[in-house]
């Protein structure tokens, strides 16, 4: 192995003991080490951020596997990189079974995506498809219900420095650290196994000479950008304090609470997690009372993903105050917990038959009665007169509880 490539793919790991973190999936009692024991090997799907093992594990089950690897990229492959991979199948190589490892599946479109369910089902490829985004927005369901989905973390701290400290005695053996220096680097890496890695490069690039010729790191800090020395990890309790923190701020309606959090998220380089939290602020504590808050939040977030950091905390700070000053309601948020606690006691499980299809006994169009409103059933039998939504004080819900008490004459 060439020493020019970069030290993440020279140690990359060959088993699933080397894998760092993930022992929900690959530890003695890990799902997929189970599976993959027995002869197990579905279709997968990955998801996760990067540098967590996606693209290893897939090498490693490979290995386990006895099957021949081929990779793709959505980014860049074509459904005729798909049908090449296909006809692998039935060569030599493919003797053994084909398997196809599909980086950044979100970037395929509808079609490309189905162009794949053809070989899953006769089980010419087995396919291991990754992605850092939500599997359920973005991959089609055809797709998903052939494919068993699996999370990836981001891996602890105390996880990175132990793989740091195994490659440094096997590739490093005559080279000192201080101490500290592996915490500093599995503390700056925010997860990213790969990312760690990147920075013990550059280290023990630029380690000192001591005066008997060893070379030593003494310090990392001077090349961890300030964003890495945020002081919270994301998977760690000061991530969810500052999450909490900026939610209760807008649900208080204090702007300036607000973006202070909103800053310390930012600082630490997380822009996903703040962009998703605003989104759900706008719906769970705005709601009904301003009904356009959760369509200038998704434009801002938008916006910030366009533009990245540092740019981001600019329309993402409008959004964080616009939302801290905007009226409050959770009228919608209690609404959906209602029914959902009705449907989890098994209520509810008969539509009337006037609301379901092909024919619609009985049922009446509202829009051929006097102000589009006419009195009929829509709950099921067993739920009739349920109270779910209570219109909320502020004005905007006050102004529709006053319409449709005037038309449906429950003044």
């Amino acid at each position: 192995m060439s020493i020019l490539q970069p030290l993440a793919d020279r140690v990359r790991p060959e088993t699933f003991d080397d894998i760092a973190g993930q022992a929900h999936l690959f530890g003695r009692n890990g799902i997929l080490r189970k599976m993959l024991t027995r002869g197990v090997i579905p279709s997968m799907i990955f998801f996760g951020p990067p540098g967590c093992g996606k693209t290893t594990a897939a090498n490693v089950i490979a290995k386990a596997s006895g099957k021949t690897l081929y990779k793709l990229n959505a980014t860049t492959a074509s459904l005729s990189d798909i049908r090449e991979v296909a006809k692998e199948t039935d060569s030599i190589l493919g003797m053994g079974g084909v398997l196809l490892y599909l980086d950044e599946i979100q970037y395929f479109n509808k079609k490309q995506q189905q162009s794949l369910l053809e070989y899953l089902e006769d089980g010419r490829i087995t396919l291991i498809a990754s992605t850092t985004e939500n599997p359920y927005y973005y991959i089609y369901d055809a797709l998903l219900s052939r494919c068993s989905v699996f999370e990836f973390k981001h891996v602890s701290p105390a996880d990175i420095s132990a793989r740091l400290t195994t490659i440094l005695a096997k590739h490093y053996p005559d080279l000192r650290i201080d101490d500290g220096v592996i915490d500093d680097i599995s503390h700056a890496s925010g997860g990213d196994v790969r990312r760690a890695l990147t920075m013990l490069e550059v280290a023990e690039g630029a380690a000192d000479i001591d005066e008997d010729g060893i070379r030593h790191i003494r310090s990392v800090k001077e090349f961890i950008p300030s964003v890495a020395q945020s002081g919270f990890d994301r998977d760690g309790d000061v991530h969810y304090d500052l999450l909490s923190g900026l939610q209760k701020s807008i649900r208080g309606s204090d702007p300036d609470a607000a973006v202070f959090y909103l800053a310390r998220l930012l600082q630490g380089g997380d822009l996903i997690f703040p962009c998703r939290r605003l989104m759900v602020i706008a719906s769970e504590d705005i709601g009904a009372a301003y009904p356009m808050a959760a369509v200038i939040t998704r434009a801002c977030v938008e916006s910030a993903k366009e533009l990245g950091l540092p740019e981001a905390r600019i329309p993402l700070a409008n959004a964080a105050v616009m939302l801290a000053t905007a009226p409050k309601s959770n009228s919608a948020y209690n609404a959906i917990n209602a029914a959902s606690a009705d449907i989890e006691r098994g209520m509810g499980a008969e539509i009337p038959e006037h609301l379901r299809s092909p024919k619609f006994k009985g049922y009446k169009y509202p829009h051929e009665f006097p102000n589009h409103w006419v009195k009929q059933q829509y709950l099921p039998d067993d739920l009739t007169g349920r109270k779910y939504y209570e219109y909320g004080e502020n004005k905007t819900e006050q102004a529709a509880k006053q319409y449709w008490d005037k038309i449906k004459n429950e003044k």
